[in-house]
């Protein structure tokens, strides 16, 4: 009779398990409770736009120096160039920009450049002779603005270093210039009236930034900026004389240094995240 109890009672709870017996079919059922749903991302107010502000220096160059003849009627001009030289610019400007994805950006940027000195000294060879020479200087400042975009190439220790490239108009804005006669031609004076002149430019950046906050960072940069040509007014001689001539500074190149600084105006970018998505049940069988 002892053996039979045992078996007596697994008979028992097999059948009250067949037959739904409360508490113990439904035991089985029993799982914990799904994950509560990830709470709204926050609003992105500004999403990845973003303001810049910069400063620097432009070492300046330029290929030559063109003398023109607008006499009228024209009186042919000869001469062998000994100095042609132009000083450097300081600079400082304002963008806006947008921040598409990490690496990926452009901005809209405008820039005034201070004066910069232009000096030509030629040695005039129309009529044969040697030994006079003219000295012509003058100043020019210019505004730039440039549409750019920019590569971003990872972020290495906090820095993240970038290229990028720039297309728009340099605007000079040509002061009076001076023509002051030497050697055989000491004792002459001239004089030319203020011109501007718009150009096409276009720019080529590379840089470091770093970032202080997820909303502001600093860029060190190079860029090589090409800025046309620059135009003086008409030159002529004082008290008055026949000759008028026009100096053209073509090819002004420069070779900034800059330092800026960009705010992000909503939260910053980061690369795209999968959303959570809880994992299936556990399959449960019932018997």
């Amino acid at each position: 009779m002892g053996r039979c109890k045992p078996l007596a009672l697994a008979r028992i709870l097999t059948l009250a398990a067949s037959v739904g017996v409360p508490g113990l079919a439904h035991a089985a059922d029993l799982l914990p409770p799904p994950p509560p749903p990830l709470p709204p991302p926050p609003v992105d107010v500004g999403g990845g736009w973003y303001l810049r502000g910069d400063v620097g220096v432009g070492i300046l160059d330029l290929r030559k120096t063109v003398v023109e003849d607008v006499s009228t009627p024209p009186i042919p001009y000869n001469y062998s160039a000994i100095q042609d030289h132009v000083g450097d610019q300081v600079f400082v400007g304002v963008g806006v920009g947008y921040q598409f994805n990490p690496w990926l950006r452009f901005d809209l940027t405008g820039e005034y450049r201070t004066k910069a000195e232009w000096r030509f000294v030629a040695e005039d060879l129309s009529y044969g002779t040697r030994g006079g020479y003219n000295l012509t200087a003058g100043k020019f400042s210019s505004v730039v603005a440039l549409a750019n975009g920019y590569v971003e190439l990872g972020n290495w220790y906090g820095v993240t270093p970038f290229i990028g490239a720039g297309v728009g108009f340099a605007h000079h804005m040509f002061g009076s210039v001076t023509d002051q006669g030497l050697g055989t031609y000491s004792g002459g004076f001239g004089y030319g009236g203020s011109k501007d002149k718009t150009n096409f430019a276009w720019a080529a950046h590379a840089g470091l930034g770093y970032a202080v906050t997820p909303n502001v960072k600093l860029e060190l940069a190079y860029r090589y900026l090409n800025m046309g040509e620059a135009e003086t007014g008409v030159v002529g001689c004082l008290p008055s004389c026949a000759l008028k001539t026009v100096y053209r500074a073509k090819d002004l190149e420069s070779h900034d240094i800059k330092l800026g600084m960009r705010w992000l105006l909503g939260g910053p970018v980061v690369a795209p995240v999968a959303a959570y998505e809880p994992p299936p049940p556990p399959l449960v069988r019932k018997y």
